[in-house]
């Protein structure tokens, strides 16, 4: 398994959907801020949204598990191999990643327990 770099792109926030639905103050997600780097494996990095965990956590999961040869979802999503562009389910300010497929091995110990 290797890990996989995950950058913040870009934060956002829709002021129309915010003004009729949000809490009185909402602003652009406070907890990420664009050029933020992690890198994970199969577990939510330090400091990363757990929400926006949610959202991408699938996506990491492939990379790391070697889909980095390959583009998503037949070639008609992202054209480069090894990257997916995402987003978490905040749908008044989400926040856009870049997840990246690494050469860097993950320390993970796959010794069977016995």
């Amino acid at each position: 398994m290797k890990k996989v770099k995950i950058t913040v792109l870009k934060t956002t926030f829709d002021e129309e959907l915010a003004k009729e639905y949000g809490a009185i103050g909402l602003g652009a997600c406070p907890m990420l801020k664009v050029g933020q780097e992690f890198l994970a494996d199969y577990a939510k990095p330090d400091g990363f949204c757990d929400e926006a965990w949610k959202a991408v956590y699938q996506y990491v999961f492939a990379l790391a598990h070697g889909c980095g040869n390959e583009v998503f979802y037949y070639g008609d999503w992202i054209r480069k191999p090894g990257v997916a562009i995402c987003s978490c389910n905040d749908g008044l300010r989400p926040v856009i990643f870049k997840l990246e497929a690494t050469d860097i091995d993950s320390k993970i110990d796959y010794t069977p327990v016995r």
